[in-house]
């Protein structure tokens, strides 16, 4: 049903306005309008078009006076002027107004009444209104009328392009977030993911300007009120570590750590679905059901039973579903100050113990660089193992340096006294190609073993190039597989590659050689 709903202020005055309706009225018009279908299990399918994940070559921030001294401009940070980002707004607003019908979807990002922002998403796909139906927290009937004016708006024209010659543009694609306009405009793109990105972005500012350390995390709480916090790059285990059957699940991806606790920016889980299976992922298999949107899968057009082992479309297959699909998840979801941090990483050159414990200042020489390997022949021209630093796991999001969320963890885990832990899913007994993955069930021995505490205390031996202090004794877990060194059959070969990967740790972090303390530096690897 279409609302009066005055988007003047935005320029938009033609079409009609369908505002946060409920799924059932936007799986109707998305069978009908947007060439989507209904899974066996009741979720929508869905395409994302050309993009079928994040461009994040294509993302701007205005350059205006109230942020050019906060941002971390560069690569990541790419400036764009006033000038440019008025003609990609008014590019947008041209399509939106050009549409008959258009969704609004008004929400909060944040659990933390206090804390949380007022998002409106404005947009002329179905599906995109659905997605962010389920990654904003929903407001209540009272809250949705006395909502009032948005603190950000999104203008979601992904379906038309950007003009490639205004000036700072390079494609047509173009993400723009204006951050003294408090808009982000999104032109050439219909991957929904970038709205989601887009709202963490303007987290990721707002927060740490409030002495709030936002996080590209998942988060988890024991029976006993301890929380974990899980970093890692994608392909290192942080969603299905993080969703246990006997722990409840906080968030899967985005939070802040306040003087209070922790809080889930998000509403929902977008779930990698690649490989998935009931056996090895049964919460998030099980949260596929009506209301979730199912993103650029393969299915049988006759069983509509999804593939979820085809990527012929994209690795990157997603599921995106509300908070509450999840049977353990905690609602709301906010914890405590956690008890333990855990950076995973998939260490493809196989020199990383399974598990160790650092010192605070090991935790923020891992947590700035934010390292993960890709693996041989994931990418053309890839042979071998390659490296991938990204700082606190997620540089493609921080609006600040590196280091401002540095202190801020430093600071938090200092104070409440948290315990980190470098936890690696990757290879062991040799690099990828000769030895072997990790077992889950090694990993999985290894988190209980951090969140019963038994790691705490237990005695440990130095690992003499990266100095890591890695525990000698866990149950479960065979002597010789906690100790690289002695899972390889060649020890020389073994010493080779770990040198190699220290002086690629030491060759990224020399770019915070100016900003990170000495003893910090000092707690990487020697090489």
């Amino acid at each position: 049903m279409s609302v009066k709903l005055d988007l003047s202020p935005w320029g938009i005055t033609r079409p009609s306005i369908v505002r946060n309706p409920v799924p059932a009225v936007l799986y109707e018009k998305a069978l009908k309008h947007d060439a989507a279908a209904v899974s066996s299990a009741g979720a929508l399918i869905t395409s994302s078009a050309a993009k079928t994940g994040r461009s994040p070559k294509d993302k701007r921030i205005v350059e205006t006076p109230d942020c050019v001294n906060d941002v971390w401009w560069g690569d990541v940070n790419i400036k764009l002027s006033e000038a440019s980002f008025n003609a990609n707004r008014q590019r947008a607003i041209d399509y939106l107004n050009s549409r008959d019908e258009l969704f609004v979807i008004d929400g909060f990002a944040g659990w933390d009444v206090e804390r949380r922002i007022k998002v409106r998403v404005i947009c002329a796909r179905s599906y995109h209104a659905l997605f962010m139906h389920n990654m904003l927290v929903r407001p209540t009937v009272k809250e949705l009328e006395n909502f009032g004016q948005p603190d950000y708006v999104i203008l979601n024209a992904g379906e038309f392009p950007a003009d490639p010659a205004t000036e700072g543009l390079t494609s047509s694609t173009s993400v723009n977030l204006n951050l003294a306009k408090r808009e982000l405009v999104i032109l050439g793109t219909q991957y929904a993911g970038e709205m989601k990105k887009g709202v963490f972005t303007i987290m990721n500012y707002l927060m740490p300007k409030a002495g709030i350390l936002s996080m590209h995390c998942s988060a988890n709480e024991g029976v006993n009120g301890d929380v974990s916090l899980f970093f890692g790059l994608s392909g290192t285990g942080k969603t299905t570590l993080s969703t246990e059957a006997n722990r409840h699940l906080i968030g899967d991806d985005e939070h802040c750590w306040t003087d209070l606790g922790v809080f889930n920016i998000e509403g929902g889980c977008y779930a990698k679905c690649i490989d998935l299976s009931k056996e090895s992922e049964p919460e998030i298999y099980n949260a596929i059901r009506f209301g979730t949107v199912l993103e650029n899968v393969v299915y049988d057009e006759t069983t509509r039973e999804v593939d979820y082992s085809d990527g012929s479309i994209t690795e990157n297959t997603r599921a995106s579903y509300p908070m509450n699909f999840i049977e353990n998840v905690k609602i709301p979801c906010i914890g405590n100050h956690p008890r333990n941090i855990i950076f995973l990483v998939c260490d493809a050159f196989g020199v990383l113990p399974p598990v160790s414990k650092l010192t605070p200042e090991q935790a923020m020489y891992y947590y700035m660089s934010g390292y993960t390997a890709k693996v041989a022949g994931t990418e053309t021209g890839v042979t071998e193992p390659q490296p991938t630093f990204s700082a606190c796991f997620g540089a493609p999001f921080l609006v600040w340096h590196p280091s401002r969320y540095a202190e801020l963890l430093a600071e938090k885990m200092e104070r409440h006294g948290a315990n980190a832990w470098l936890v690696n899913t990757g290879w062991t007994g040799g690099p990828y190609g000769i030895g072997k993955r990790m077992s889950i069930k090694y990993t999985r021995a290894i988190i209980d073993a951090i969140h019963s505490g038994e790691l705490v205390d237990t005695q440990t031996v130095v690992e003499p190039i990266f100095g890591l202090n890695i525990p000698m004794e866990i149950a479960g877990i065979p002597d010789e597989t906690l100790v690289p060194e002695k899972s390889w059959p060649n020890k020389i070969a073994y010493e080779q590659q770990a040198r190699k990967l220290a002086r690629m740790f030491q060759e990224n972090f020399a770019k915070y050689a100016d900003v990170a303390d000495d003893k910090i530096a000092a707690a990487g690897p020697k090489g």
